[in-house]
Order: structure tokens, then C-alpha cells, then sequence
């Protein structure tokens, strides 16, 4: 994957995020749009050999539209400022959890996890981690996990200020409510996600040589996807 192309290109498309400039420009769009399409099909092919739920997609079933919708955003540029694309089983619309990646310069990174559940699903999984929390903390309390992206809630996630790793985009201040305050792991409970991710550097995407050092970080957070995902299945 040529990133030193898509990212010179975001670059640009960041200092003039116009509909004039951008159509001036759409055949250098387009062929960052193939490499990064590429790169995604790299991706699918090595995470299907531990993960053939994910075998039968394609960068298309993956890759997030590059235009904005800016219809309730105070933002009105019209394109975004990174490439996206979310390597899920059940498509790039489902909270089924998933595997992310992300170019844009100085925010390059990995995911892997569910994202902004919605509060019915949150509670059952909350109810889930209760009711095996030694299953769980075998998921998210190994050496290897907590090397690659820290303990709950630790690291931060937001718009151009990204810490080096985390687990847990958002968290609530207190307990939710019907749970005991007093619970021992409370922090799990807290979470309104169960997403990890790996900040990278700029040029660690360029060539092919990241795909497995990519899958060594995706495959140890697998097993807390997982466990995730065998309660929102129940809900899709």
C-alpha cells in the first residue's frame, strides 16, 4: 500500500476541503482510494486465516465512503480527512464487533472491538461479564493484552489527540444504574465500548510488511470481540 500517496493526498485535501478542488483533483483520489482498497483486501485475506467469519468479504463490504455527511454536523466539509474501513462479518453498518483501520496523517491506526452500542445490548453484555468475569478477565487481563492496549478506560480517543494505545473509547463517571456500586470490577462495567486500538506511525502501512505485525495485535484482542459478539448476535 503506497501510504506516503494517500497521505500526502489527506494532507492536501485537509488544507483545501472544497467540492472545486477536490473535482480538480479526483484522479489522484481515485488511485489512493485503490491502494488503500488493496491494502484492506491484503488485510481481509491474513485476518481470514484466523477468522474465516471474515473470509467471504471485500474492501467494498469494508472501506467507509470518503464523503461527509454533513447534514446535522456544524462541519461542512464536504469529504473527510482519513480513509476507514471496518472488517466486520455482518458489514460495516452492524455493531457486531469488527476489525478497523485507519489512515489519516498523524492519527494512522489499528482497532479491533464493538463500538457505540447502544444501551440494551451494553447492559447485556454488562450482565455477561458478571455473570463470567473469569472468562472475561482471561480475555482482557492477560501479559499480552495489556501490553498491546492498557487496562480500561486508560487511554483517551478523540479527535486529533490520540493516545499510543487503549481500551475503552468512552466511559461513564459512575456505575450504571441497577449494578452494584460496590462490584469489584467495576471499571468493565463503566465502559460504553469494548473497542482497543494501537496508534502507528505514519509509514506503517507503506509496503506489505505491516500486515503481520497487524494481525499479531488484532488476534490477541480477538478473544474479547468475541465474547462480546456472542451478545449482540442475540440482538441481530
Amino acid at each position: 500500500m503506497d501510504t506516503k500517496r494517500i497521505l500526502r493526498f489527506l494532507q492536501d485535501i485537509a488544507a483545501n476541503n472544497n467540492r472545486e478542488w477536490f473535482l480538480d483533483h479526483k484522479s489522484e483520489y481515485q488511485a489512493c482510494k485503490q491502494e488503500f482498497e488493496a491494502g484492506v483486501a491484503a488485510l481481509i485475506l491474513e485476518i481470514s486465516k484466523f477468522d474465516a467469519e471474515v473470509s467471504h468479504l471485500t474492501p467494498k463490504d469494508c472501506c467507509f465512503r470518503f464523503y461527509r455527511d454533513v447534514r446535522f454536523s456544524p462541519d461542512k466539509s464536504p469529504y473527510k480527512r482519513h480513509f476507514g474501513a471496518y472488517i466486520c462479518a455482518h458489514g460495516k453498518k452492524s455493531l457486531r464487533g469488527g476489525y478497523y483501520i485507519h489512515l489519516q496523517p498523524g492519527q494512522c491506526l489499528l482497532s479491533c472491538g464493538a463500538y457505540w452500542l447502544p444501551t440494551n445490548i451494553l447492559t447485556s453484555c454488562r450482565n455477561e461479564i458478571m455473570a463470567n468475569i473469569d472468562e472475561w478477565r482471561k480475555c482482557v487481563e492477560n501479559g499480552r493484552f495489556i501490553s498491546y492496549f492498557g487496562y480500561p478506560n486508560a487511554g483517551k480517543w478523540s479527535e486529533g489527540n490520540i493516545d499510543p494505545k487503549g481500551f475503552g473509547i468512552e466511559s461513564l463517571k459512575t456505575i450504571p444504574k441497577g449494578f452494584p456500586r460496590d462490584y469489584e470490577f467495576a471499571d468493565y462495567l463503566r465502559m460504553k465500548d469494548y473497542a482497543t486500538w494501537r496508534l502507528v506511525p505514519d509509514d506503517y502501512f507503506q509496503g506489505d510488511g505491516w500486515l503481520k505485525d497487524a494481525v499479531k495485535y488484532l488476534k490477541v484482542a480477538k478473544p474479547m470481540m468475541d465474547f462480546m459478539n456472542a451478545v449482540i448476535d442475540d440482538y441481530e
